[in-house]
């Protein structure tokens, strides 16, 4: 049991610090004064799940949910 409670921890810290680096990486929401003049609809506005922001949004995701259940995992570990 203390082997796979080291390796969850090992797992989680990796995942902590790609989730922080795939945070970082990834532009900010706004889209400026584009907008107001009804220029967000664009060929980029509409394939953003093709390209690599749209691929760093479902990293994100997936990352933001197995770091979740691993710390729950590791946390109901903890009490026994």
């Amino acid at each position: 049991m203390a082997v796979l409670k080291t390796i969850l921890t090992i797992i989680f810290i990796i995942i902590s610090i790609a989730l922080t680096v795939i945070v970082l990486m990834q532009e900010g929401k706004q889209q400026g004064l584009g907008s107001i003049g009804g220029m967000a609809d664009t060929y980029w506005g509409r394939n953003k799940g093709r390209s690599m922001e749209g691929v760093m949004v479902k990293a994100t995701t997936v990352m933001v949910i197995l770091f979740m259940v691993i710390s729950a995992v590791l946390c109901i570990g903890s009490f026994k």
